[in-house]
């Protein structure tokens, strides 16, 4: 009861004295700084007691303290993690280190959901222990199973032990303790000295140990051995029989049931048993090779083994073909034959031949010669040599009959352009190659081209400057001692360069007017198809194109007006590829006659009242002067009523007066006018033809 008085007294001073914990108030804190070390040092050797220190520097307003979470990192992997809300140095030690404990080390502090992260330290341990190995047995028979056990006192982490046997490795074993423990069976007998050496691994650096302290192992030879007999074993010939026996010589009785014998030659097994073998065959040359008589008794392997030689009864043997080069359906000879044999064993006509596959339709001749016809296609022969048993097998002979080369094909390519190179192509539908190939030209050997490859072509470069030329060439074929085949003669068309290009106008230049209908005829020399241009002035894009296969061609301008004025000019151009031009032409559209006559008309017309005006002027004018002359008003006294003296001119004479007419006076100029003929008679003004005379008078 005073215990539990004791606890609430002090629980409630504790409660009076930090309020801001049960009213859930939160100081104030900085993690200023925090920092990482190593004691003593960074680089130490196995056995120093190293402690890595963190130290934190913190700043907080209250007297309570702060819950510190500390953790520790080797390599970026948690080692060490501690709360505590002491303000002193975590210390995390590492007593005794080992080359394990090498790496780089860091620390993180955690005060309320606040983390800061020192910056890394490095330790290195040098120093690793010398390992101890240890044999359950100093002594043990071929096969027997041996244990054989490493270790490498105070290491840790993870490490990789070797186990040697005379210096050579035998086995590896890697684990995360300071020992290993393995299995080990010897088949070699004799001595053995054994050590062995460990790895530590600290990633990404390894740390290797001296080897261990040498064992040694005595293994004993077991009494069992194989044993391998061969009848005959010498002066064996093709054909003869062989018996083999693989049996076991000094089998205990425990061990039945553990025994297992294998019979082999080369990489083939023969038979296999229990504790012996017998295997019987005939002799053949491939036979001489090595024998083996294998025995297995758990780890246990021994061998025994024979190697014999066999003779030859007869060399295999080798087909031929005569001739090496035959065509289809033309007659072959295969000679089949064995270069040796062994005249002691048999006779060479003991040796016989036959062709395989038999259905060859070649008939023997003789021993190993065979005829016939050559098929038409690929075949493969081979040639059987047999005596005493013995078939022998030829390498197979391909056949591979040629085609005569059929009759040849000759054409251009491309263009034949009229004095200009143009490629030649001679070709046959088929025929085995090589193939030679001449061009002739009018029977006479030109040039001459070997076709070996089945894409290559045989191609001839020829000029002719007469259309007609194309037709003198031919072309033979020839793959054998045959009569070459001659093609036909080349038919080609010949392209004739355009020339002498002209440009006619329709119609005449002098003539063209406006509203006329225009032709502009472009005509060339050459091979159509030809493409014609009309070009105006100097503008480069025409404007009429169009192809025909006519030498000329029109393009045609309706109604014509001035605008049309200028300088034309045509271009063509065919297969051969030359461009020609002909010489300009300058077309100047004239007035339409209709607007002629009327400007003509309307000229004339002008002209005329220019002149009858000009005629009226010049009467008018003349007809004054005369009438002052004629009639002159002389007043008798310089008084009004002086009388006047009047003086009249009578002409006496009229000319040209109808005698029926009237002459009429018009009082002026002395003229009479017949009124019926609207013609005017002139009265002379000759004096001598006429009389004058003076009337007085009086006003």
């Amino acid at each position: 009861m005073g215990r539990f008085l004791l606890l609430l007294t002090c629980t409630l001073v504790s409660n009076y004295l930090h309020p801001w914990r049960g009213a859930g108030a939160q100081s104030m804190f900085t993690i200023r700084d925090i920092s990482i070390s190593l004691e003593p040092g960074d680089n130490v050797m196995r056995g120093t007691n190293v402690t890595v220190r963190c130290e934190a520097l913190v700043s907080s307003s209250g007297a309570g303290p702060l819950s510190r979470e500390y953790t520790i990192y080797k390599d970026g992997v948690t080692v060490y993690t501690k709360t505590t809300s002491s303000s002193s140095d975590l210390l995390y030690r590492l007593p005794d280190a080992r080359v394990s404990n090498t790496g780089k080390y860091k620390c993180k502090l955690n005060i309320e959901g606040r983390k800061v992260t020192s910056e890394a330290k490095k330790l290195t341990v040098t120093g690793l222990s010398t390992p101890l190995l240890h044999l359950n047995n100093a002594v043990v028979s071929e096969g027997e199973e041996l244990t054989a056990r490493c270790t490498a006192p105070g290491e840790t982490g993870s490490i990789i032990f070797y186990f040697y046997d005379d210096s050579k490795e035998i086995l590896e074993d890697r684990v995360n303790s300071n020992q290993s423990e393995v299995k080990l069976r010897f088949n070699d007998v004799g001595i053995h000295k054994m050590n062995c050496s460990y790895t530590v691994l600290v990633t990404p650096f390894f740390f290797r140990s001296d080897k261990s302290n040498s064992v040694t192992v005595s293994v004993k030879e077991l009494s069992i051995t194989p044993v391998l007999e061969i009848f005959p074993y010498s002066n064996i010939y093709e054909g003869d029989r062989l018996d083999i026996m693989c049996t076991v010589r000094s089998l205990m009785a425990d061990m039945h049931g553990n025994v297992h014998l294998y019979l082999s030659r080369g990489t083939q097994l023969l038979s296999r048993g229990d504790t012996n073998v017998n295997h019987s065959m005939i002799a053949l040359a491939k036979d001489s090779e090595e024998f083996e008589c294998r025995l297995e008794m758990g780890n246990v392997v021994k061998v025994d083994t024979k190697k014999i030689l066999v003779t030859e009864l007869f060399s295999v043997p080798t087909l031929t073909m005569s001739p090496s080069e035959v065509f289809q359906k033309e007659y072959m000879t295969l000679s089949c034959k064995s270069d040796t044999f062994a005249s002691e064993r048999i006779r060479r006509d003991q040796l016989t031949y036959s062709l395989d596959p038999p259905e060859s339709l070649l008939i023997p001749k003789s021993s190993g010669v065979f005829s016939g016809k050559a098929p038409v296609y690929d075949f493969n022969y081979t040639c059987i040599a047999q005596a005493k048993g013995i078939r022998k097998y030829s390498r197979p002979l391909t056949v591979r009959p040629k085609v005569t080369v059929s009759t040849p094909k000759i054409s251009v390519v491309g263009s034949a352009v009229l004095g200009r190179p143009f490629k030649v192509l001679c070709k046959s539908d088929f025929g085995s190659l090589p193939i030679n190939y001449t061009l002739l030209k009018d029977y006479d050997q030109l040039s001459m081209a070997i076709v070996k490859m089945p894409l290559e072509q045989a191609l001839f470069t020829v000029t002719i400057h007469q259309p007609g030329e194309i037709n003198k060439f031919m072309c033979e074929a020839k793959n054998s001692q045959k009569d070459a085949p001659l093609s036909k003669r080349l038919e080609a068309i010949v392209v004739v360069p355009l020339s002498h290009p002209t440009l006619t106008v329709i119609p005449v230049l002098p003539e063209i007017a406006e509203g006329d209908h225009l032709f502009l005829i472009c005509g060339v020399k050459g091979t159509p198809p030809i493409t014609f241009k009309w070009y105006r002035d100097d503008n480069r894009s025409p404007i009429f194109t169009t192809t025909t296969d006519m030498n000329n061609t029109d393009y045609q301008i309706q109604a014509l007006a001035k605008d049309d004025s200028g300088t034309y000019y045509c271009e063509a151009i065919n297969h051969a590829k030359n461009v020609v031009r002909s010489a300009p032409v300058t077309i100047v559209v004239r007035l339409a006659l209709w607007k002629k006559a009327v400007i003509v008309g309307f000229c004339l017309l002008l002209v005329s009242v220019l002149v009858v005006v000009f005629v009226l002027c010049i009467r008018s004018k003349r007809g004054k002067r005369e009438a002052a002359a004629e009639l002159s008003v002389k007043p008798s006294s310089p008084k009004s009523d002086d009388s006047l003296t009047v003086r009249l001119t009578h002409d006496t004479e009229v000319n040209n007066a109808a005698p029926d007419g009237v002459p009429h006076y018009d009082g002026m100029e002395g003229r009479v006018t017949n009124g019926t003929r609207a013609s005017a008679v002139s009265l002379p003004t000759d004096t001598s033809n006429r009389s004058s005379f003076s009337i007085p008078a009086t006003v």
